[in-house]
């Protein structure tokens, strides 16, 4: 199993976002997330850092730049989904990536604090 470190870059990104109200707070996570055609077409006009800020795991041993090395995307390369946010905690949390769960719970728990 793949083990994850929490970005704490995106995770500082999200949470700027939350607190600019550039969320979305009712979606349905499984219809919104970015597929392959999408994430390709955000890395043809943005660099390796811009995708690295929507993904609050980092694969270890995966090489940067590549996109196996990003995980627990929490937007659709625009916004903040609130039910991104659950499924990062739901999925880290199932597989016992610890930090990443945390990481994803408290940018939850803020997400609801502001738009409350």
């Amino acid at each position: 199993m793949a083990k994850y470190h929490v970005n704490d870059a995106a995770v500082a990104r999200c949470r700027e976002l939350i607190d600019k109200r550039q969320y979305v707070l009712d979606s349905d996570w499984g219809d919104v997330q970015p597929n392959a055609e999408a994430q390709n077409a955000f890395l043809e006009t943005h660099s390796w850092d811009d995708y690295a800020a929507w993904h609050l795991g980092l694969t270890e041993g995966a090489n940067d730049a590549t996109k196996a090395r990003y995980a627990f995307v929490y937007g659709d390369l625009r916004r903040v989904h609130r039910s991104a946010l659950i499924a990062c905690v739901y999925r880290a949390s199932e597989w016992r990536h610890k930090d990443v769960e945390l990481a994803a719970h408290d940018l939850l728990q803020h997400l609801d604090e502001v738009s409350g």
